[in-house]
């Protein structure tokens, strides 16, 4: 399966590129918005291409074209304002699945936030990015897209254990991002994801059973 990471550049995308590459089984496309960032993955193998976010639905979905499932790991940062927060983690995300459609790729993960669909229990302080996740959710659930959305708990980045915690509501916790990457590629070709949505932290779970277990 040739997927492409779309937010390769972050944290977590830079850990799927790699689990993917080195998967046997997968193939990565990182896409980037920057020529500067396309080194790095040159430099280890890996496919990618240039695109951006704040680009039309028909760039993104040129970018996409000839992968067969799309990984939603972008996100605008802490440090951006909330003007990013609504271009890069909503409409963002929205026009990643407009152009999933648009290019005939069935399979979409995107990556949330813990409780994201639950406006109680929303963070006041980063209420914004709560919002547009919970948006930008909304519209990958209203597609006829085959999607997971996976929603980890604070991002940590300490090394993975290869063990978590998933089902549809978690309290808080944390999770290193290595294991987030890591439930990503476990759940591309896992039927028990397929439609479902889930909170993820750290656990004592092998990724393997506990998404076989949703």
């Amino acid at each position: 399966m040739k997927v492409l990471v779309v937010g390769a550049n972050g944290q977590i995308g830079r850990h799927l590129v790699q689990l993917l590459k080195d998967s046997g089984k997968h193939e990565a496309r990182a896409m980037v918005r920057k020529e500067e960032q396309q080194e790095y993955f040159r430099s280890i193998g890996v496919e990618t291409v240039l695109a951006s976010l704040e680009g039309s639905v028909d760039d993104i979905a040129q970018a996409a074209k000839g992968c067969d499932a799309i990984v939603f790991t972008a996100g605008s940062g802490g440090h951006t304002g909330l003007d990013k927060t609504l271009l890069i983690d909503l409409d963002g995300a929205v026009k990643t699945v407009e152009a999933a459609e648009q290019a005939g790729i069935d399979r979409f993960i995107m990556v949330s936030a813990i409780q994201a669909h639950r406006r109680e229990n929303w963070s006041e302080r980063i209420k914004p990015y709560f919002a547009a996740k919970h948006y930008a959710d909304r519209a990958l659930l209203q597609s006829a897209l085959n999607y997971t959305i996976v929603r980890p708990g604070g991002l940590i980045n300490e090394p993975g254990t290869g063990k978590v915690k998933a089902a549809e509501n978690l309290e808080r916790g944390s999770i290193p991002r290595e294991d987030v990457a890591g439930v990503i590629l476990h759940a591309l070709d896992e039927e028990r994801t397929f439609k479902r949505s889930f909170d993820l932290v750290g656990g004592e779970t092998p990724i393997a059973e506990a998404l076989k277990a949703l």
